[in-house]
């Protein structure tokens, strides 16, 4: 006895046609289909009442990696018709492929994709390119359809089935051929052989297989070849993973959307909404459908969709087919008639189905709105009795204990028990990728004062599937949310931004729990880091962290505190080097600069309250103080350094009066000695660091008044616009007071600081200032010649 090997395309609705005649036919005893072994323990729960589209999650996760993939299933999926049918008829349906942790899909999200690797591509991309040469169809998509679901029809047909069974055969055994295949392939296909070989040795009966097509012919020459005892389903190699292992397989609720390889999933099959109305009624009714459903969607969206365009729609998508030689109006008939009736405009990309993957930017309107609508929305829905991974109950329980609404905005005291609770059970969700938790206000950073946080609470439906796959990383949210996070400090690598920015979420979340491991990769990222803008920046949040865990007590804060320790020390010798800053990078530079200053101010507070304090010893303000001296006076340094530099050194003065009037008098000598194109960026440095001194003190703002006002024309328009982006460090009130200072300098204390200080909605000064010059060299051109101007711009 032969079995009966299927090869399919998944999510194909002419596959799915002939796996349910060929099982109809044969009344097997056993029905194998490519997808998890480790599932089939838990078929049952696949024949509950599920609202399709489906799938199968599974997952691997330890402290060492995380690996999640899915098997989807929609009605017209092959695998989906297998699974209802082999049981119609009372056979022993089971899953023959390896577990989706396997080594075999280290990089494949989706086990029902065309190609399942490079090699698979490769053969699949050269054997269709020759098709179609050969048949003058450009695509593989298009080249599917002409070759296969033109054969697809809805009536029992016992001729176009047959020819069917026929042309799939033959496609799939030209596609592979003798080729080995990859070692990921190699041990799946090993694997389904040797379910094959078991149920053929049982001697019930017809065996039928459904898989892949690329797996056929390799299926067809291994299965003698294997032992046929029951195969073993493999389990993790504990010492491969490291720590505490989790893995298993979960029912999760499926979108069409997540179907569709216009989104990015690998499918087999794109536009599954247009398949779905394949399968349920044939090419006329998916016809109908997509006419029906395109003109509801342009008109609701006010593009253009009249009668008469869906008149010449419908009578080009016909005549396409025709010219083409198919039997019924494909889907690539549909698209190309859409793109010659209703695109009135030129194109400026390439069309969406003549490619692959995520639309590029630029697709005309009606070809997005269009894609979007075969794509479909219908959303999944499992049957309430379906079992779930115990974080989904984790989850629901938390949310009740701390009272958050199932919908609504939430206000949130940061400075209650309460509120910090809350708080922190919506950062571990948001760190859990949960949808419907979105914060609309709060602090940057944990510990920065701010007192308010503000949540918008949604439900929507994707959360149900989004809560399944989160409980690959534990069974509560604690263990879940630390899981999670683990993995995106590992994946960060050496990223000291990104490491500084997850333990920033860590902290939100009140996750305790911050593992050797982790530390040693912040401190290894600090010796990588050859940049100050990144390593300053990040050196603010770690000393919150670090700041936040001492306060709490959090496991990690002492290991952290040498972390910081060792940023602080090498962002000063990164400040310290020569070196231009590029304009873009300019509010970086003062922010990393502003890191070093509160940590400067906190310990210079600390030790003199406590002269014996231990509170980051390893750290000396003296130091940093004597960089910033140098700094401030190295002509070869870039000026908002040396601004910057200054205004560290006046905060860090402020019991020293004296000390404070010789820092001024630098600040005003600095400016001075700076070029109009480079006045803005010293003063923007001293300002966002130290302006609390400059701000009030007399003696510079009439110097830097003076300054300015000596400027020539010219000059002025140079420098305008870095000054402007000065004073934007100074908060509102103190813009307007330093306003009402520059009123009285020039005697205009009759005028509101509002007037300098509030937005011009109308003209823009700097484009207002740049007008002014050009036209005193309009008035200047023309007096040269004779032609005098006088104040109301009439000639003389």
């Amino acid at each position: 006895m032969k079995p009966h090997i299927l090869g399919v395309r998944h999510h194909s609705p002419a596959c799915a046609q002939r796996v349910v005649w060929r099982i109809n036919q044969l009344q097997p005893a056993f029905v194998l289909i490519e997808g998890p072994a480790d599932f089939n323990d838990k078929l049952d729960q696949l024949y509950l009442q599920h609202q399709l589209p489906i799938a199968v999650y599974s997952y691997l996760s330890s402290s060492k990696q995380h690996h999640g993939s899915w098997s989807p299933f929609a009605e017209h999926s092959p695998e989906w018709q297998a699974l209802v049918h082999g049981r119609r008829v009372g056979a022993v349906v089971r899953f023959i492929d390896l577990p989706a942790w396997h080594d075999a899909f280290e990089s494949l999200e989706n086990r029902y994709a065309d190609a399942v690797d490079a090699e698979a591509e490769e053969s699949l991309r050269s054997y269709d390119a020759a098709l179609e040469k050969r048949l003058a169809v450009e695509g593989h998509d298009a080249l599917w359809d002409h070759l296969f679901e033109d054969l697809f029809s809805s009536a029992d047909d016992q001729l176009g089935m047959e020819l069917l069974d026929s042309a799939l055969d033959t496609y799939f055994n030209n596609l592979r051929s003798t080729a080995a295949g990859s070692l990921g392939n190699q041990a799946r296909e090993k694997t389904m052989a040797s379910w094959i070989a078991w149920a053929i040795a049982q001697k019930r009966g017809e065996v039928v297989v459904v898989c892949g097509g690329y797996h056929a012919a390799a299926l067809e020459r291994l299965w003698p070849q294997m032992p046929t005892g029951l195969p073993d389903t493999p389990l993790p190699e504990v010492d491969n993973v490291g720590g505490e292992l989790r893995y298993g397989s979960f029912l999760v609720p499926y979108t069409f959307k997540r179907l569709d390889s216009f989104t990015g999933y690998a499918s087999g099959m794109p536009s599954p909404a247009y398949y779905q109305w394949l399968w349920e009624g044939g090419a006329e009714h998916a016809g109908h459908e997509l006419l029906r459903q395109i003109i509801e969607r342009l008109r609701s969206r006010k593009l253009t969709a009249s009668t008469a365009d869906m008149i010449f729609l419908h009578s080009r998508a016909s005549g396409l087919s025709r010219l083409r030689g198919h039997r019924q109006i494909l889907r690539i008939d549909w698209l190309d008639a859409i793109a010659g009736a209703l695109v009135k405009d030129a194109l400026s990309v390439a069309l969406p189905w003549s490619y692959r993957g995520r639309l590029q930017p630029g697709t005309d309107p009606v070809l997005v709105e269009s894609m979007d609508v075969i794509a479909g929305n219908l959303i999944g829905k499992l049957a309430p009795e379906t079992p779930q991974p115990p974080l989904v109950h984790s989850v629901a329980a938390e949310l009740e204990k701390a009272a958050i609404p199932h919908i609504g905005t939430l206000k949130l005291d940061l400075f209650s028990d309460a509120g910090r609770a809350k708080s922190r059970l919506l950062h571990k969700l948001s760190i859990l990728a949960i949808p419907g938790f979105t914060r609309s206000k709060g602090p940057a950073e944990a510990m920065d004062g701010e007192s308010t946080e503000i949540w918008q609470i949604t439900q929507p439906i994707t959360r149900a599937a989004a809560l399944i796959e989160a409980g690959a990383w534990g069974a509560t949210v604690e263990t879940a949310a630390t899981a999670c996070l683990e993995s995106l400090l590992r994946e960060a690598e050496n990223d000291i931004g990104k490491l500084a920015s997850i333990l920033n979420r860590a902290a939100f979340a009140g996750l305790r729990q911050i593992s050797s491991g982790c530390i040693a990769q912040l401190a290894n990222a600090v010796t990588a880091t050859t940049r100050f803008e990144p390593l300053g920046g990040a050196l603010s949040t770690l000393y919150n962290l670090f700041c936040h865990g001492r306060m709490l007590e959090m496991d990690g804060a002492p290991m952290l505190a040498a972390v910081v320790e060792a940023a602080f020390d090498r962002a000063l010798w990164l400040f310290e080097l020569p070196g231009a800053i590029a304009v873009a990078e300019q509010e970086a530079h003062i922010h990393a600069v502003k890191g070093i200053s509160q940590i400067c101010l906190d310990l210079w507070g600390e030790r003199n309250a406590d002269p014996d304090s231990t509170f980051l010893s390893g750290i000396l303000p003296e130091r940093a103080k004597a960089v910033f001296k140098r700094k401030s006076t190295a002509c070869n340094s870039a000026p908002v350094s040396r601004g910057a530099s200054v205004g560290v050194l006046l905060a860090l003065s402020v019991q020293d009066e004296a000390e404070q009037e010789l820092l001024a008098e630098q600040a005003l000598e600095l400016v001075l000695s700076l070029q109009p194109q480079e006045m803005g960026d010293g003063l923007a440095g001293m300002i966002a660091l130290g302006r609390e001194q400059l701000a009030h003190n007399h003696h510079f703002l009439t110097g830097l008044n003076q300054a300015v006002t000596e400027l020539d024309d010219h000059d002025f328009v140079v420098a305008l616009p870095a000054m402007r982006g000065a004073f934007t460090w100074l908060p509102p009130q103190e813009r307007g007071a330093l306003a009402e200072a520059v009123l009285l300098l020039h005697n205009a204390s009759h005028l509101s600081a509002r007037q300098l200080t509030a937005p011009l909605l109308e003209n823009d000064p700097i484009a207002q200032a740049n007008a002014g010059l050009a036209e005193k060299e309009v008035i200047r051109l023309l007096a040269a010649w004779g032609i005098v101007v006088d104040d109301n711009r009439g000639t003389a």
